[in-house]
């Protein structure tokens, strides 16, 4: 009976401590076990085995000296989060002791239209299984965003890019509130494939992956968070704000609200294949106003720079 109350306890210590979990930084702790879980984005589709991500990660840790003694990468292109799980449940990974997992994975959820209702509760499985692996230890454990092919050469071909990235965007809303719950840190990359159509060096030869530069400057901005001399570069890791534009839709100006306090240093406006419009007048009083009478009628996305980072986004239509 005592075996079977200890039993119990300890179910539901396990299922309680991601609503307990407080958010901790990320800590690489030599010697490194890493495993890396995901689809075609980890596995690294259409670049040479070097120069996928996680690879890219393990030597980087190692050329400053960090012993990783073990990298694992477990992903398969055309993987959704069901058969990721299915996967992992097969190679009773609860038997090995990681001290770095990685999970990003459900842009095949949205590429096959399953319904997005299923993705919260398979992505926290996944998650729980990740935290398992890492002992429950939080530090050990991130999330990184699902890029966006709607800025790829193929994205574009498909019937509505725009909403790719909508749905995309649903995706992280999801995958990066969940990361936040548990208390696991979260490296938005999404910003960076957003320039995919703008630097063609960005993407695979395939017209649809990320290249092995692309993958590059996602490890960089990895690296950042844990170089204490380059704090300032820890602001890229944080999803971008998202502004509220008036009017909806807009013909001649649009006011944008939440700019004041943080300041700017450029602001661009791009249409939906990601290409950089002329704007007119930008003027700032008690809103941000921005002159887009030269816009043809459409979607449009207006990025924020400041200290040459994305620090915030939105989305709006002209009429």
């Amino acid at each position: 009976m005592k075996r079977v109350k200890l039993y119990t306890l300890l179910c539901l210590i396990v299922f309680i401590l991601p609503s307990l979990a407080t958010a901790q930084s990320l800590e690489v702790k030599p010697p490194v076990r890493f495993l890396a879980l995901g689809d075609s984005y980890t596995i690294g589709h259409s670049v040479p085995a070097n120069e996928r991500w996680p690879i890219q990660l393990r030597d980087s840790l190692e050329n400053r000296g960090i012993d990783v003694r073990e990298t694992n990468v477990i992903a398969t292109t055309g993987w959704r989060t069901d058969n990721l799980l299915s996967a992992i449940t097969d190679k009773n990974l609860d038997r090995e002791n990681y001290n770095l997992v990685s999970l990003l994975i459900g842009v095949n959820d949205q590429y096959q239209q399953r319904p997005i209702a299923h993705y919260e509760p398979l992505f926290r499985q996944l998650l729980d299984s990740c935290l398992r692996y890492a002992a429950f230890d939080t530090s050990s454990v991130f999330i990184v965003s699902i890029p966006d092919y709607a800025y790829t050469p193929f994205g574009q071909r498909r019937n509505d890019p725009n909403q790719i990235s909508l749905q995309l965007d649903e995706y992280n809303a999801i995958n990066q509130r969940v990361a936040e719950e548990y208390g696991v840190q979260y490296f938005d990359i999404t910003p960076i494939s957003r320039l995919g159509l703008e630097n063609t060096a960005l993407v695979a030869p395939d017209e649809l992956h990320p290249s092995g530069y692309q993958y590059t400057l996602w490890v960089r901005s990895i690296l950042n968070y844990f170089d204490s001399d380059n704090l300032t570069s820890t602001r890229s890791l944080r999803a971008a704000k998202d502004l509220k534009i008036f009017p909806v839709p807009a013909r001649q100006t649009i006011r944008v609200k939440g700019l004041e306090e943080d300041g700017f240093d450029q602001i661009r406006i791009l249409n939906v294949k990601g290409q950089v419009q002329n704007i007119g007048e930008v003027s700032s009083r008690k809103s941000i106003e921005v002159d887009v009478s030269e816009l043809t009628t459409g979607t449009y996305f207006l990025q924020v720079f400041k200290n040459n980072l994305l620090v915030a986004r939105g989305r709006f239509v002209v009429q």
